[in-house]
């Protein structure tokens, strides 16, 4: 599927996002490690949460979608507790984050292969930090080069001692954290190196506590105690709007300086919600009430610093807006970004260079000299299988002279299905070709 995305002068209106996709991911992870029901109100709905919940049926899950009294939608969730059914094989698709917090689930099982069919992106993420924690609990791992296909063979684990490095990605601890209670003896778990996307590992121990768990950590989250003997409890979760997806709205908003309000955005662990003060910081109008954000336009967009690692699913949004900025900007501390779907560093530098963007690559940083003028556009621009690249080129294409053509726009349906639909509905001028 095309978008051809055009030039466009302004967006207006409200916007309801999506539902966050990190808290769904790990609201129906321990909904499904509790023995009994729990219920999901308003998660999320994208490529990744489908490929969460089918996986989690084979695992022995009972899920069923409900609406509730004000036509709002929920998932019911009988989970299996610490005794997982044995499926064989889990096809993870290309959901990074779903594949590393399941194989912490697999470790309980005597054998589990993990595989995906999309060997050029999620095949060639690696995971090997993650195999290294299990073998450390008494599981081994078959893998090439620490990526998948990997078996792993577990179902004996002990506690003890756990060391990780958390300095390419932080869903290695958070897989390791989920799993834990369930092994039956007390765990340590050190972090042998800096940690990335710490936000995201206060989201794990936030929903971890909902479900009842007890988890002793630093302050500085580099070392946890979790007691054996501990497990799951059912519970009613709600799901916040994600701020990752209304960070790609807010810097088209911002971009083509507009008046919008993205509704249900709420006081949580997200770390895109540092996206507020970036957007202040280059000359954005922005106010949030702890529920809604508002733009209201701007007098020029300026170049700043920013350190991505803070809030890495809302760096690529951003860099439309660095491009467009005057003077220079700097996106540091974003290294796990190459890490991805793909190689979030090297690939977005590129597909700038393709509009005119003078822009480079170091190794943890991505550097933006910025051209209030615009570009030209007028290409087709490629997505490299990657939802927020996709994102990316549409928001150039909404202030490029001749717009864009985003090719296989439904990658979007990753993490953000509506995103082209949300954006015409505020006004922006997008057609969708599926041939």
């Amino acid at each position: 599927m095309k978008a051809r995305v055009q030039y466009t002068e302004a967006l207006h209106g409200r916007l309801n996002p999506p539902s966050s996709k990190n808290y769904t991911t790990r609201y129906l992870l321990v909904a499904a490690l509790a023995d009994g029901d729990s219920i999901v109100h308003h998660p999320a709905q994208s490529q990744d949460a489908d490929v969460l919940q089918r996986c989690l049926v084979d695992l022995g899950a009972e899920i069923r979608e409900e609406t509730d009294d004000k036509g709002g939608r929920r998932l019911h969730v009988r989970g299996f507790g610490a005794n997982p059914a044995h499926p064989g094989v889990l096809n993870v698709g290309n959901a990074g984050a779903v594949a590393r917090m399941l194989m912490g689930v697999g470790a309980l099982l005597p054998d589990i292969r993990f595989e995906t069919p999309f060997p050029e992106s999620l095949g060639q993420r690696p995971h090997d930090e993650l195999f290294a924690g299990l073998q450390q609990l008494g599981a081994t791992v078959v893998s090439p080069d620490g990526r998948l296909p990997a078996t792993i063979r577990g179902g004996s684990l002990h506690g003890g001692s756990v060391r990780v490095s958390g300095s390419r990605s932080s869903q290695f601890l958070s897989s390791l954290l989920l799993l834990a209670p369930l092994v039956g003896q007390d765990i340590h778990i050190e972090v042998t190196d800096a940690l990335l996307s710490r936000p995201l590992v206060h989201t794990t121990l936030e929903v971890m506590r909902e479900a009842g768990i007890v988890v002793e950590a630093a302050e500085d989250l580099m070392s946890f105690r979790i007691a054996g003997g501990q497990s799951y409890s059912p519970r009613e979760y709600s799901v916040n709007g994600d701020w990752p997806s209304s960070a790609a709205v807010l810097a088209a908003g911002a971009l083509t300086n507009s008046g919008i309000i993205v509704e249900r955005l709420f006081d949580d662990r997200q770390g895109e919600r540092a996206v507020l003060g970036l957007l202040r910081d280059m000359g954005v109008d922005v106010s949030w009430d702890g529920q809604c954000v508002e733009l209201r336009g701007h007098r020029g967009l300026r170049g700043m610093d920013f350190d991505g690692d803070q809030a890495t699913d809302a760096v690529l949004a951003m860099l439309p807006l660095a491009a467009h900025a005057e003077g220079t900007s700097r996106f540091y501390g974003i290294g796990n970004l190459r890490y991805k779907e793909c190689d979030r560093i090297a690939v977005p530098v590129a597909e700038l260079r393709r509009f005119g963007v003078d822009c480079h690559e170091e190794e943890d940083a991505i550097i933006v000299r910025g051209r209030p003028e615009g570009y030209e556009g007028g290409h087709e621009a490629a997505t490299h299988h990657d939802h927020r690249v996709a994102q990316m080129q549409a928001i150039m294409g909404l202030r490029s002279r001749r717009g864009v053509v985003v090719l296989e726009a439904e990658t979007v349906g990753k993490s953000y299905p509506a995103f082209f639909s949300d954006l015409a509905a505020l006004g922006a001028v997008i057609d969708m070709d599926k041939d």
